[in-house]
């Protein structure tokens, strides 16, 4: 983990890192002890959330990481969390809570997309803080998001460096000023809506359904089923050649199949059911008509036999044998297993008992691959590893036949088809806002369009700079002011003190100091004959000005834009438009223009023409906290129908205060 640099570089993958604090010199050998039974009290407190967690790639895991340069020793974890976006927040959930329950120990967790918690929260983060000085300032400890800060004015604060800070600085920051560095309300509450819900939210993520599966693949998931996930996976991301040994099946036969029930994450069942799939007519895996009944039950079964048989096509069945008895043996296992009754895993299931069985063999799941994980060397693949448990798990098929009569009932997958009032309601959670309520006709009748302008008003008085424009949301700030008088002034010595001179583009460095300050020009000492040209080159902007009135006057421009003109006679008659169209074009083009209800007309003809969709105009609104009612009437709004509208409401023109 180097001072500046992402944590994690792998695609869709997380890390987490936990470091124990003070940060004290300590032997080598018994840190690295001390850490270690942190490791296992960890897996093991948490082992009743973790153990029966289905995971899309890989779980979550904990070991021993060297110090390295100026990181100190510390235990470390990286999960590929996949498509499956949740297993990720799952992940900081779970780092949330262990700092909760250590408060000795403060974590740090990054994905390849960097500082993901600040992502999650970018709409309330300070302006200081950028990728660029990022690095190793968020923390959590004590269950609490923490945000080291950078300070206001260098010396101000003499225990903030001025610069991101190394890793030992920041866990000296958090160990000395842990109420100084939290991150504010907002902050957090941001990152906790992410995750509220958990643990509870484990079981909502899940889907049951009925398969169609060879009696083998039923008897593997009854024991251990999170190897659900390395089939789904399988066939999903299958290929030409993986599909070469499900011609002929040789593992999973079909004629084998009976009905059982599986439980997938919903990530998974998606996965399954969107991909279309016609089974080689070789396979044996012949399918019922889509109208029967258990048509899905069959569909299901096939694709998932077909994803285990490209797993175990991967490998061969005389695989390493230091593999199988690595996955069977370890000298801490009876520790483990011993630690895991004293914090009631076992939950008071009688010892030798079916479901005491069952919590076992998820025990020792979850012990191989998250606390006694093998070195990649030593590691199985999913498919050796059904090999090995196909040759060492005896099972009964008719046992299994039996228990077709009693499957529970299978869940509801509508949660599959959003309907467009549930996905709004979906993207108001995700940015944090309450549900809209439903807008009445008379709210929708008395909105007031001063908001849209007045809106647009302060957006443009804000100050943009290369990193875009300021969005009108601080109210603390003052509006920038505009002195028009020295501006003309400005103006007028750039030109220079002769018209030819002023079609020029080449600027001394002289014409520039002057831009520079209010003080630099005097109008005092300048020549009577600097003033009359100066004079001369205003007026000859007036006549260039007037001559492109008197050529606009001719084209249809001047007919685009709403004029006082216009909305006087509108106010009084609607049925006079055409007579104000054949009134002339010089008269509409010289008559002022009302620039408030043209920006109102334009903004709504664009909000109208999205269609309920995203698009400039309602991004550009949003952005400044304007929400425009829905659309109720469908039909084409002609623009003087709007402007009408907006006349009714007396928006207030660009002057007034």
């Amino acid at each position: 983990m180097e001072e500046n640099t992402k944590l994690a570089t792998m695609e869709d993958t997380v890390e987490y890192h936990l470091f124990l604090i003070p940060d004290e010199l300590r032997d080598p050998e018994k840190h690295k002890e001390i850490l270690q039974k942190y490791i296992e009290r960890i897996m093991t407190q948490f082992a009743p959330m973790l153990a029966p967690y289905i995971w899309q790639n890989q779980p979550f895991n904990l070991r021993y990481n060297p110090g390295k340069g100026n990181v100190p020793a510390h235990m470390f974890g990286v999960t590929k969390f996949g498509d499956n976006i949740e297993d990720e927040w799952f992940i900081v959930y779970i780092v949330k809570q262990i700092t909760k329950e250590f408060p000795e120990l403060v974590a740090r967790i990054e994905d390849n997309d960097g500082e993901f918690l600040l992502i999650e929260a970018a709409d309330f983060l300070p302006k200081w803080l950028d990728p660029e000085n990022s690095a190793n300032r968020v923390f959590f400890q004590r269950g609490e998001l923490c945000l080291i800060p950078a300070p206001r004015k260098p010396g101000t604060m003499s225990w903030l460096p001025t610069t991101p800070p190394t890793v030992p600085q920041a866990l000296n920051i958090i160990s000395t000023h842990p109420e100084e560095i939290l991150a504010s309300e907002s902050i957090r509450a941001a990152v906790n809506r992410r995750i509220r819900g958990y643990p509870e939210k484990i079981q909502a993520s899940l889907h049951r359904a009925h398969c169609f599966l060879p009696a083998s693949i039923v008897a593997l998931l009854k024991q251990h089923p999170r190897l659900v996930a390395a089939g789904v996976q399988a066939f999903y991301l299958r290929d030409p050649i993986d599909l070469r040994a499900c011609r002929v099946f040789k593992t999973f036969l079909p004629e084998t199949r009976i009905m059982t029930s599986v439980t997938f994450t919903k990530c998974l069942y998606a996965q399954l059911v969107q991909q279309r799939f016609v089974p080689d007519r070789r396979s044996g895996y012949k399918m019922p008509p889509p109208s029967h009944p258990q048509y899905r039950a069959h569909e299901l079964g096939m694709k998932l036999a077909h994803g285990f048989e490209i797993l175990c096509s991967k490998c061969s069945p005389h695989f390493s044998e230091s593999k199988k008895s690595f996955m069977t043996t370890s000298p801490l296992w009876a520790g483990f297993l011993e630690s895991l009754k004293k914090n009631d895993y076992f939950k008071g299931l009688i010892e030798g008992s079916a479901q005491y069985q069952a919590r076992l063999e998820m025990a020792k799941n979850y012990f191989q691959l998250s606390v006694n994980r093998p070195e990649s060397s030593l590691a199985m693949s999913p498919g050796e590893e059904i090999l090995t448990l196909l040759q060492t798990m005896p099972f009964d098929i008719e046992e299994l036949k039996k228990e077709e009569a009693n499957l529970p009932p299978e869940d509801d997958d509508q949660w599959l088809d959003l309907s467009p009032d549930q996905l709004d309601q979906l993207l108001q959670e995700v940015a944090g806002k309450k549900e809209a309520e439903p807008t009445s006709k008379k709210e929708e009748q008395n909105y007031d369009l001063n908001q849209v302008s007045e809106s647009m008003k302060a957006f443009i008085s804000k100050v943009s700079t290369h990193k875009g424009a300021e969005l009108p949301r601080e109210p603390s700030e003052a509006p920038i002011t505009f002195d028009a008088d020295s501006f003309l002034n400005y103006f007028d010595k750039i030109l220079g003190p002769s018209p030819h001179e002023s079609d020029s583009d080449d600027l001394d460095e002289e014409d520039f100091e002057c831009l520079d300050s209010d003080d630099d020009l005097d109008l005092k000492t300048e020549a009577a004959g600097e003033e009359a040209s100066v004079k001369g080159t205003l007026n000859n902007l007036k006549s260039y000005m007037a001559q492109m009135d008197r050529e606009l006057a001719y084209t249809s421009i001047g007919k685009s834009f709403t004029t006082q003109k216009q909305m006087e006679s509108l106010s009084q008659t609607t049925n006079n438009n055409s007579d104000e169209e054949d009134s002339g074009a010089g008269g509409s083009v010289m008559t002022p223009v009302d620039v408030d209800l043209n920006l109102v007309s334009n903004i709504l003809e664009s909000y109208s023409s999205q269609a309920g969709l995203a698009g400039p105009a309602s991004n550009l609104l949003q952005s400044m906290g304007v929400q425009l009612p829905d659309n109720s009437d469908h039909r084409p709004t002609s623009t003087y129908k709007v402007l009408k509208s907006a006349e009714e409401r007396r928006i207030k023109p660009l002057d007034s205060p």
